[in-house]
């Protein structure tokens, strides 16, 4: 399955039909399941026409045999319920099962290729909720179509049959139930979809903020703001309560009326038949009177079922729609057809390149001019805003530049597949990203089948194992939820070993020392030294201490080169990053002192 099955399909087509689409896969299978269901169905539409059978064999007293095979029939349709309710959930049930994963895999693939940017914007709580509870709803509505929708359909198609063949006369009443019925729904269909819209941006909205609590709880705790903190989730709790609270009123009142509509109508049937049958009016006997009765309570049943259905397919069809959020956001990394990126040797040009953000009112970087050679040290300092960030990101290739060009080895980087470059690429971030795992899992992420000697050659270079020999199952060692096991160095050295390990042609390092104590910086900062070696490093950070022997430092201001040049030109040069030092060791002895 070379693409998702959403990718480059949602435009914003009515949701039914991507809906359609989605189950493409298992049409046939639908098609099965729909046959196993009206099978093991039939008892219902069955019974009242044996029983009108029987009353009419007592009442009329017809020969007892016909009572017998109504009886057996009834049976063999009864055992019958059992295997084909198997193969309905097999079928029905399995398509629908099938049909979520391949959504959530291709949400998966959309969100890996939506820019930085896109999730810069939209928060990972919010994503969560599309790919685990939107997704959920699609299942559970397609299922329940199934259990309740075709039930429906097979009680109205079978009760319509019987009586257009048994008491034609009354086919006319029960015909008027359905259209009325489908007007009920199409009016409330209008009504539920502004307040499931509602409702789903009030539950992505709540993910949102428990993610940023549980995030920030370390934070609460040490400045003992839990009331705060509790307060800003009771208002968005009290926001999703009001909103389900329109929602369920709004469906209790609909289904209150249509039911009693829907009943007054068998009651006036079931009058209306006995009138006909005591008078001679029709050719009606007892049992019809009673089959009668009992279809109209099935239909009443049946269409009741399919208007309590209208919030199930209003709320998938609206979880449909969010996925479409997701599927629709323009700001995709387009890599098809581009030049594969089969070597890097470490030459990066800057030519005149300038980057603004979306919506922002000036750019991030404006004409700049950098001729990276293969293998030199690349430092840039400058204060917060100055678009430090921003150029590594470039480097990355997370963002592309809306001015001027970028040149990889002499290759324009638009020009390229970007996933082939990063391949040859390794970031260490100021807080390094650990999943829940070994710490093999962690250092080999993405590899397959890297040898034990590798891995602790890479871990013995970045001063990791003198803490992880000491660990009763070392490399085995579960690190936890982002790490939480691991000390700020331990995590950082664990970072550096993962770099290490791919043996990077470009190496960026952002801020990768600034949260560590003195001697955790010691260590990382050896194993930096090994990690840079041979590369082309891209390095940002504020501490001068850990620059001073890049090959050029860059200084940059409100995002243009405001200096550049080595530790030592800078300094005879008496400009910004002169006085910056000087700053910084002021700091530093006020500190010692």
């Amino acid at each position: 399955m070379p693409d998702g099955p959403l990718d480059h399909r949602y435009r914003g087509e009515h949701p039914v039909r991507t809906l359609l689409y989605l189950f493409r896969e298992d049409r046939t299978q639908l098609l099965l399941g729909a046959g196993a269901f009206f099978v093991k169905h039939s008892p219902t539409w069955l019974t009242p026409v044996i029983t009108a059978h029987v009353i009419d064999v007592v009442v009329e007293r017809r020969p007892i045999i016909g009572m017998w095979l109504g009886a057996g029939l009834l049976l063999v349709m009864l055992v019958l319920n059992y295997p084909f309710a198997v193969l309905y959930t097999r079928w029905w049930y399995g398509s629908a099962r099938r049909m979520g994963m391949r959504v959530r895999s291709a949400l998966s693939r959309r969100m890996q290729q939506l820019s930085i940017g896109y999730h810069a914007r939209v928060s990972a709580g919010v994503l969560q909720t599309k790919v685990i509870r939107d997704v959920e709803a699609i299942e559970t509505s397609s299922q329940q179509v199934g259990d309740q929708g075709l039930a429906a359909l097979a009680t109205l198609s079978g009760a319509l049959v019987v009586i257009g063949l048994s008491a034609p006369a009354f086919l006319p009443v029960f015909l008027l139930v359905v259209p009325a019925a489908a007007v009920l729904v199409m009016w409330l269909r209008g009504r539920l979809r502004a307040y499931n819209e509602s409702f789903r941006h009030e539950v992505e909205q709540l993910s949102s903020r428990v993610g940023e609590m549980t995030t920030l709880i370390p934070i609460t705790r040490a400045h003992g703001l839990e009331r705060t903190a509790l307060n800003r989730m009771d208002g968005t709790l009290r926001q999703v309560l009001a909103a389900s609270l329109k929602l369920d009123g709004l469906n209790v009142r609909f289904g209150a009326l249509a039911w009693i509509l829907l009943n007054a109508l068998g009651v006036g049937c079931l009058a209306g038949s006995a009138l006909a049958a005591y008078h001679g009016w029709l050719a009606v006997t007892p049992g019809d009177v009673v089959m009668l009765s009992a279809y109209f309570a099935s239909l009443t049943g049946a269409v009741t079922m399919l208007m309590s259905l209208t919030p199930v397919i209003s709320k998938g069809l609206e979880s449909v729609r969010s996925l479409g959020e997701v599927l629709e956001a323009p700001d995709l990394e387009h890599n098809a057809g581009k030049a594969h990126v089969d070597v890097v040797h470490g030459g990066v040009r800057f030519e005149g390149v300038g980057y603004a953000y979306p919506e922002a009112t000036r750019h991030s970087i404006t004409d700049f001019t950098l001729d990276v050679r293969p293998g030199e040290t690349i430092a840039l300092i400058g204060a917060s805003g100055a678009g430090k960030s921003t150029a590594l990101n470039l480097v990355i290739g997370f963002l592309r530049p809306t001015e001027g060009r970028i040149l990889l080895d002499g290759v324009d980087m638009e020009a390229l597949d970007l996933r082939s470059y990063r391949q040859f690429v390794s970031v260490v971030p100021q807080e390094s990203i650990l999943f829940e795992g070994t710490i093999r899992d962690n250092v080999t992420y993405g590899l397959d089948d890297v040898p034990e000697d590798v891995v602790r050659q890479a871990l013995a270079d970045a001063n990791a194992l003198e803490f992880i020999d000491r660990l009763p199952t070392g490399l085995d060692t579960v690190v936890g939820d982002r790490g939480a096991r691991l000390s700020g160095g331990q995590k950082q050295r664990l970072a550096i070993a993962r770099a290490l390990v791919r043996d990077p042609r470009v190496l960026v390092l952002d801020e990768a020392t600034s949260a560590l104590d003195n001697r955790s910086e010691a260590l990382v900062q050896q194993a930096l030294a090994r990690l840079v070696h041979g590369r082309t490093v891209f390095v940002v950070a504020h501490r001068l201490t850990t620059i001073r022997n890049a090959d050029r430092i860059v200084v940059m201001e409100d995002g243009r080169i405001a200096e550049i040049g080595s530790h030592d030109e800078l300094l005879r040069t008496g400009g910004l990053y002169a006085q910056a030092q000087s700053v910084q060791a002021q700091s530093a002895q006020a500190q010692s002192a």
